[in-house]
């Protein structure tokens, strides 16, 4: 595989390593920046093909494939200036930076992609959207899980928009363990009850055969609790509500 470099070493940075580094088959040269110390230097001691570089041109300079996960205030002081080759490919997955931006800054005819890729590319289990398809991006990507192109930035950023719903299910979540406190359980029991459940749940989404829809179907009884808790707080408002607030975002992400 091309030799690798990551710009940027914070969560989805020390993800990308992991998810290439920690299994039996070959891995990847990887380069990563100074940028995120101590991340970098405990990657680089776990893994013996993982290089920490003295700055960020090294790591271009090295690679074949480079990854930019700088957050998107800080793009400029971390990227400006840096020479890129036309025969780099830049992998951005930067949230709401659009590829013509990036080449403004950059200043480079180098192939670029934008990729969404999650935390859970550490374990090889989560799909990441792409745009445009490229052969290398999505072949390194199908080993981190799956990989899904899209045909245009306009179908990139409503996906990317669906991302930015991620905490808000951990936030659900705990606020059911409040509930659950407040009537009298310990803490730690409503919490490890909760994550048996979604945990389910979530092995229940591996079920491709059954569309969103049937799954929520199939896990209600008519006139049942889960049809109440549904129909009582999720209701058109609340669905209004979260359109509304996807719709801001996207709106943020073009």
């Amino acid at each position: 595989m091309q030799r690798i470099g990551i710009i940027g070493v914070g969560e989805i940075g020390r993800a990308l390593v992991t998810g290439l580094c920690a299994a039996d088959d070959a891995s990847p040269e990887v380069f990563l920046s100074p940028r995120g110390a101590r991340t970098a230097a405990e990657l680089a001691a776990r893994y013996p093909v993982v290089q920490v570089c003295a700055d960020n041109q090294e790591v271009v300079d090295r690679a074949q494939l480079v990854f930019l996960a700088v957050r998107k205030e800080d793009r400029h002081a971390a990227l400006a200036g840096l020479r890129v080759g036309a025969d780099t490919v830049v992998v951005n997955v930067m949230a709401g930076i659009g590829t013509d931006a990036l080449r403004r800054t950059l200043a480079t005819d180098a192939a670029m992609v934008r990729a969404i890729p999650l935390p859970a590319i550490r374990e090889r289990r989560s799909v990441t959207v792409t745009y445009p398809a490229h052969p290398v991006v999505d072949a390194l990507f199908e080993r981190l899980g799956g990989v899904l192109p899209v045909e245009d930035e306009a179908a990139f950023n409503v996906l990317s928009t669906l991302t930015g719903t991620l905490t808000t299910h951990y936030a659900y979540l705990a606020a059911l363990a409040s509930w659950a406190a407040g009537q009298g359980i310990a803490p730690d029991a409503a919490d490890r009850y909760l994550r048996g459940l979604f945990q389910g749940v979530g092995r229940s989404l591996g079920d491709a055969t059954r569309s969103l829809q049937q799954l929520a179907a199939d896990h209600e009884t008519p006139q049942g609790s889960n049809e109440r808790i549904r129909t009582t707080w999720f209701d058109p408002a609340n669905a209004d509500a979260l359109h509304r607030a996807l719709d801001a975002l996207f709106a943020d992400l073009r």
